[in-house]
């Protein structure tokens, strides 16, 4: 059986298992913190951002950690919100709005901040991306690794190989979903999705016409030796459903 903890954040007493992060130990008691770069999607995380750094006082002694990977070892008081926090927050979100001046999400976190001293800064103009690597992470772990993290310095991005159409990709848009800043477009009609300069056509449920997905996709998640799905979930699920009830019923 794990070990419970008692620590206070803002004041706040909170139960946690000892190694729990402490970022979702705040969660768990309707304490926000900021974050950008952490997904649900994924049991490990990268730490990337920053923001969702906190003040962390273990005997009288305090330092400045990110909750998101911060395992909780010990009693403690955080502080999420103190003066030195807010202070540094605002200066990583400052740095981020010049690296992505176009992310919306970057620019309402950081309205009201106030931050002087950047001018000398670049700001990358056109910039969604922040460099989180949620995408590749996405990516990959579906298998596929059409997307990664190219070049170096001042010119690094996430891009497929050579900027050119990947073979791997099934646009499945698990890369755009699970992007904090929306930094990876596409564009879909009726009948086709394009993204990663890679167009492709659209598969609909058989029954209700909902859409499902690509066929690539589709045809990634169940095999090379298994058949595509013509329907949907929920109809597949109401089919099964009603086999059943079937089956009960003369049984």
């Amino acid at each position: 059986m794990s070990e419970m903890l008692t620590i206070r954040i803002d004041g706040k007493e909170c139960t946690c298992e000892k190694g729990e992060y402490l970022y979702d130990v705040a969660r768990r008691n309707q304490i926000a913190i900021p974050v950008l770069c952490r997904s649900d999607a994924f049991e490990d995380h990268r730490a990337c951002c920053r923001i969702c750094i906190v003040e962390v006082e273990i005997r009288g002694r305090r330092k400045v950690d990110t909750s998101c990977v911060y395992p909780v070892e010990q009693e403690c008081d955080v502080y999420t919100k103190s003066e030195k926090i807010l202070e540094e927050r605002a200066v990583i979100l400052t740095l981020l709005a010049h690296r992505a001046p176009d992310a919306k999400r970057i620019a309402d976190m950081n309205a009201g901040m106030g931050m002087d001293g950047f001018e000398r800064l670049v700001t990358i103009d056109h910039e969604k991306c922040i460099l989180c690597g949620l995408c590749v992470q996405a990516c990959s772990s579906l298998g596929t690794g059409a997307i990664s993290t190219v070049m170096r310095g001042t010119d690094k991005k996430v891009d497929t190989p050579y900027d050119k159409p990947s073979e791997f990709c099934v646009g499945c848009l698990s890369c755009a979903n699970v992007c904090p800043t929306g930094a990876i477009e596409y564009t879909q009609d009726e009948r086709t999705r394009t993204i990663w300069n890679r167009t492709f056509d659209l598969l609909f449920c058989e029954e209700c016409g909902e859409l499902m997905g690509t066929p690539e996709a589709e045809r990634h998640a169940v095999g090379a030796e298994g058949d595509i799905p013509t329907v949907c979930d929920a109809c597949r699920k109401k089919h099964l459903a009603n086999e059943m009830m079937h089956t009960y019923r003369y049984v």
